[in-house]
């Protein structure tokens, strides 16, 4: 072993030994936003229960109720929990969760409140613990922090919450908190994506950017223009639209949107296998051909479609890395640029910013890759949010032209940039240079970006995990909260990591490179 390696080993093992070893840490991950605890010890009962009463919101679709069963699922972890209660003090024994909710309405959107407050137990009723919460949304990562305050203890057999009475008032720094995935280059299964969004949860991320089709495949459905799917790789590389449909509301019930990505022009090579009129020609198949009424109408099918099933009130529509150059060699296409006086950049400008309009006709607001601003900056739809992914400095620049903006900066947010570790997904700050209170505000948040080309269902979980939970943290907790110094948290994190393995999550190492092996026998806290 290389004295670098054995280095990160002492350092793990101390920082692990820490955790391992003492459950009465303050062992949440992300960091709530105000947290008071005490030193006592309370048993959850063998049937603890959910109670609302007095709460406004009925659950008449259960997403509370199937939450609350998750949640136990979880603290469980798999075991036999058959501890013999009668040998514990009864006023050491809480029965259940009482939760209040004070909106009925369980509609989920950019900007609902997620605030909560957790009381373990209750002041008013000793034997509950006790939930508030704004929105269910908000109750169900009330829900999820509680499952981290729990620990199954092997020598009892019972699930027990240590340093109480805990109170946590916690609420999201950032309304965005994004993981992007990418369907085109590697087909994902559906089984794969719905733990992805158990995971996301876990952390308290809310955005689900579904990259779904790109030049390499179009594997989803759409049923205005049902020959679009023939650019998936297979027949059974595919999603069909009642997958999408069952995706999105499967993320939902867990608080989580669905940002569907259509990107265009380029980066769409894959639908002409479908329609081959869509390429510019046989020869030079992006980007589509921007000269072909057609192509507009089949955007529009596409969006018209979207409308159906993706709820969130954004769609992307991508608008990066486009090379005009098959429009400038293709006759057919040089001879409408010259009919309507445009070279290729202009050409560019107007489909993008026709694709912007059908979005709005469909009531999307849009959201594209920053090169859109950085070509035609004030041509640009108002309803329009900045996507950056290039590099730093762009943010500022967005914001100071009153659009707003999402962070996903290649140098520290992208899962595939395997040499780039937590520590520095951890640091990577969304605001930064960016000092005016009115400007701050046009940030949405930011999103970690898991680009396909080298990930599929044998190892997708561990390349986004636990790296994405570094910038998770960064976007829920207040930033007077966060660690100037990530090594700080490498030991909470650490235990985040192996509460993720032990809820049958591959996340990896923090040790190492992003999607990492352990590099030798160990505890999973020292990894």
């Amino acid at each position: 072993m290389g004295l670098k390696s054995a280095w990160l080993v002492v350092v793990f093992l101390f920082l692990g030994a820490a955790v391992a070893k003492n459950v009465n840490e303050l062992n949440v991950w992300p960091m709530p936003k105000w947290v008071s605890r005490g030193h006592s010890r309370v048993y959850m009962s063998q049937d603890f229960q959910l109670v609302t009463d007095g709460s406004k919101y009925i659950d008449g679709s259960e997403i509370l109720k199937d939450g609350f069963t998750r949640m136990l699922d979880v603290v469980k972890v798999a075991h036999v929990v058959d501890g013999d209660l009668s040998r514990v003090d009864k006023s050491l024994i809480i029965k259940g969760i009482h939760v209040l909710i004070f909106s009925p309405d369980d509609q989920l959107q950019y900007g609902v409140a997620e605030s909560y407050k957790l009381l373990v137990p209750s002041p008013e009723m000793p034997d509950y613990v006790h939930l508030e919460a704004q929105t269910v949304y908000g109750a169900l990562h009330g829900l999820q922090t509680f499952s981290q305050l729990c620990h199954f203890n092997f020598t009892t057999r019972l699930i027990e919450v240590h340093m109480v009475p805990w109170t946590i008032i916690d609420q999201p720094r950032f309304s965005y908190r994004g993981l992007l995935i990418d369907t085109s280059r590697h087909y994902q299964p559906v089984p794969m994506i719905k733990k992805v969004i158990d995971s996301m949860a876990y952390a308290k991320l809310n955005v689900l950017h579904w990259h779904i089709v790109d030049t390499q495949s179009f594997p989803l459905e759409i049923p205005s223009y049902p020959h679009l799917w023939d650019g998936a790789y297979s027949v059974s590389e595919r999603y069909t639209f009642s997958d999408a449909a069952e995706i999105v509301s499967y993320a939902q019930r867990r608080g989580i949107n669905v940002l569907a990505e259509l990107d265009v022009p380029g980066h769409a090579l894959s639908w002409g296998h479908g329609y081959p009129s869509l390429w510019p020609s046989k020869d030079c198949q992006q980007p589509l051909d921007v000269s072909n009424e057609f192509t507009f109408k089949v955007i529009d099918g596409i969006l018209s479609d979207f409308s159906k099933i993706f709820k969130f009130k954004f769609v992307h529509l991508g608008g990066d890395e486009v090379d005009t150059s098959c429009w400038t060699k293709t006759p057919h296409i040089t001879k409408w640029l010259k009919e309507h006086r445009m070279n290729g950049s202009q050409a560019y400008q107007y489909f993008v910013l026709r694709a912007q309009k059908i979005a709005l006709s469909h009531g999307f607001e849009i959201v594209n890759w920053e090169e859109t601003f950085n070509d035609f900056r004030n041509k640009l739809s108002r309803k329009t949010v900045v996507h950056n992914w290039l590099g730093g400095g762009v943010a500022e620049q967005v914001v100071a032209s009153g659009l707003r903006c999402i962070v996903s900066n290649q140098d520290k947010w992208y899962l595939d940039h395997l040499d780039t570790p937590w520590e520095e997904f951890y640091k990577n700050e969304p605001l930064t240079n960016i000092t005016n209170p009115e400007q701050q505000s046009l940030v949405l948040g930011g999103e970690v970006c898991m680009w396909g080309e080298t990930v599929d269902g044998s190892d997708i979980e561990q390349t986004i995990w636990p790296r994405a939970a570094a910038a998770a943290e960064r976007l829920w907790t207040p930033y007077d909260k966060l660690a100037k110094d990530p090594e700080k948290v490498a030991g909470r994190l650490a235990h985040f990591r192996c509460l993720l393995n032990q809820r049958g999550v591959a996340a990896a190492p923090l040790a190492g490179p992003g999607r990492g092996a352990p590099i030798e026998p160990g505890s999973c806290y020292v990894q």
